[in-house]
């Protein structure tokens, strides 16, 4: 009996250690990491969150620490080889629902190598044209599509990207091959669209909502379930409503730890999220970007895996089928 409680006493010490450590949790700045560049809609999501969750916290220090590369599996992956104590955080977009699928030799399992903290906003995406384009409505344009098979070309913001997956889906739903044209993110996309080398576009609100009102492009509908409310997109119907039932794809942000945080940990990063979501100033400026703050389940843990296990079994086959992947 000794010596089996002299063995288990280095056990139960590290047990006391780790949950005096949780209960003071944070004692250190905290670093979320954004797998893409400075500047981007996922990082302006990630700044304004790391500022929105300050205050729940006791006015911690949050930082934001950019890891772009292979299809956001770069930062992802630092995020799930990082210690498990809360001071290393990952914010994501749908990009942890198709990197199983879409990138190759993936270095970690999405769906056991983290710990979910909670959902944080949906970003719809809208389908956008040239300004020269003829059709002025989704009617017009479903027939300018068919007139047109085979000459139309639907710029992306690169392999993997939200609006190449929108596309996809896209072309998928109308049943017309389009000749996909990717490019290094969207502001290139977006002014070749904008000067007429490409015809079509699929991205996100918080890239296209700017050209949309001050009329640099022609916006055709929006891919969520139900209409917007900024002003710019208040009058475009959906995608569903036009005729493509069941179209819906919003590019999800989320908030993730590496696996074995401890569950106290957690449980004061999910109290804080909640907050934020919750914050005045937080709200606004999502909506700014045209993204709706989660306010349903899916801001809890167990609830946000759930949604991200149903998208990685939407998104698969749609990317297998079109044979496409990041390396």
């Amino acid at each position: 009996m000794r010596h089996l409680l002299k063995a288990l006493a280095p056990i139960a010490l590290a047990a006391v250690t780790l949950n005096a450590a949780a209960q003071d949790f944070p004692t250190k700045p905290i670093t979320i990491v954004v797998p893409f560049a400075a500047g981007g809609p996922t990082d302006r999501v990630a700044r304004d969150l790391a500022e929105a969750m300050r205050k729940p916290m006791g006015g911690a220090t949050i930082v934001v620490d950019n890891a772009a590369g292979a299809g956001g599996s770069i930062g992802a992956n630092k995020v799930a080889k990082a210690p498990a104590d809360g001071y290393t955080l990952l914010l994501h977009h749908i990009g942890m629902a198709t990197m199983p699928t879409l990138v190759r030799n993936i270095p970690f399992k999405v769906e056991t190598d983290f710990e979910y903290v909670g959902m944080v906003n949906d970003v719809p995406m809208t389908l956008i044209g040239r300004p020269s384009l003829p059709a002025n409505n989704y009617q017009e344009l479903t027939a300018w599509i068919n007139q047109n098979k085979g000459k139309i070309n639907l710029a992306n913001a690169g392999i993997g990207s939200a609006s190449h997956l929108c596309g996809l889906l896209f072309q998928n739903s109308v049943k017309v091959d389009m000749t996909t044209v990717p490019y290094k993110g969207t502001g290139p996309a977006m002014t070749d669209l904008i000067g007429g080398q490409v015809d079509l576009m699929c991205d996100q609100t918080t890239n296209t909502t700017g050209q949309i009102e001050a009329k640099k492009v022609k916006a055709y509908a929006v891919t969520s379930p139900k209409r917007l409310s900024p002003a710019a997109l208040k009058d475009l119907p959906t995608l569903d409503e036009s005729g493509l039932k069941g179209f819906n794809v919003s590019i999800f942000h989320g908030l993730y730890a590496p696996k074995g945080t401890p569950a106290p940990v957690l449980k004061k990063l999910n109290d804080a999220l909640q907050a934020a979501l919750k914050d005045a100033d937080f709200i606004k400026k999502q909506e700014g970007l045209g993204a709706v703050v989660v306010t349903d389940k899916r801001v809890q843990p167990e609830e946000h895996k759930k949604f991200v296990a149903a998208e990685i079994a939407k998104w698969s086959p749609v990317i297998k089928a079109a044979g496409v992947y990041a390396d």
